[in-house]
């Protein structure tokens, strides 16, 4: 079983071995075991990831140590601020390329960090790249439904929380007429209309709204973990996704602030994670594992 790759770059002198130690720790490499003798010493840098290339016909023209990075710009500076401090300014150009477009869809720049050690670095322009295979939402509403439960009490935050809603579901394509909403006296009575709603079957996705402000709720705490244990509960034994846009504020400055005036529109916010989430559920149960993989590789 295959467990890595090593690659073993000699050096001429204790002081490059231990300047080059310093400049692979700045950049991020783990530290792994070294080892010493009576003849020498060497020094483990580990990455995450690693490859063995073989070539056939013309070699590329880039070194043989390749190191995928991501901030290539961010590690460009700091190989130059190296090459300045331990060498000389006037070896920078000599021995550092700039970042250069590849035509395999990359930027590059190669170093020349110790005789016989030549190394590129290297930044994919595709953002994708390497990424992980995963089952993701799309952000489209179109075609379907979804239900919004707000509460009445506090409506000069709750109304703010509800446009936010509808103006995430409306951007996101979903008809008005797939729209359904519910008003409730407060946060308390929340869950059980979320859970009636759920039941239905009707909805890609419940977007619950509401706001509790511990100045004015002396039994603050117990109504709000009642009130986030009956929407998640409802979520896990319907199966159908809830967005939490339940507001838990200490002033209502606060909570004007989380709804629209300064720190974002946590109704907007709770219904696209509810776009998301039912995207991500029509995903899980109309496609089989295999073809989940083949749609995200």
């Amino acid at each position: 079983m295959i467990k890595g790759l090593t690659t073993v770059a000699q050096v001429a002198s204790e002081q490059a071995f231990t300047q080059l130690g310093d400049l692979f720790r700045a950049l991020g490499f783990e530290q792994g075991k070294g080892w010493i003798d009576a003849g020498g010493r060497g020094a483990a840098f580990l990455a995450p990831v690693g490859n063995l290339e073989f070539v056939t016909g013309r070699m590329p023209a880039v070194p043989s140590l390749l190191v995928e990075v991501t901030q290539l710009d961010s590690i460009h500076a700091g190989v130059k601020a190296w090459i300045v401090a331990h060498q000389r300014s006037e070896d920078v150009a000599a021995k550092l390329s700039e970042p250069v477009l590849t035509h395999w869809n990359s930027r590059l720049f190669t170093v020349e960090l110790a005789p016989a050690l030549r190394v590129g670095f290297w930044e994919s322009e595709n953002p994708l790249h390497n990424r992980p295979i995963a089952v993701e939402g799309d952000l489209s509403a179109a075609g379907k439904r979804f239900a919004i439960v707000v509460a009445r009490w506090n409506a000069v935050i709750t109304d703010r929380l509800l446009q936010g809603a509808l103006d995430a579901l409306h951007r996101s394509g979903c008809a008005k007429s797939d729209i359904e909403i519910v008003r409730v006296p407060g946060a308390w009575e929340i869950p059980s209309a979320a859970r009636t709603l759920a039941e239905s079957k009707r909805f890609a996705g419940i977007i619950t709204l509401g706001v509790l402000l511990r100045g004015e709720t002396a039994h603050y705490e117990a109504i709000y973990n009642e009130v986030a244990r009956g929407i998640g509960q409802s979520q896990q034994e319907t199966g159908v996704p809830h967005a939490f846009g339940v507001l838990t504020c200490e002033t209502l400055e606060q909570a004007l602030d989380r709804a629209g005036l300064k720190a974002g529109n946590k109704g907007f916010e709770a219904a696209i994670a509810a776009i998301e989430m039912a995207s991500i559920q029509q995903k899980l149960t109309s496609q089989p594992q295999h073809e989940l993989a083949e749609a995200n590789s």
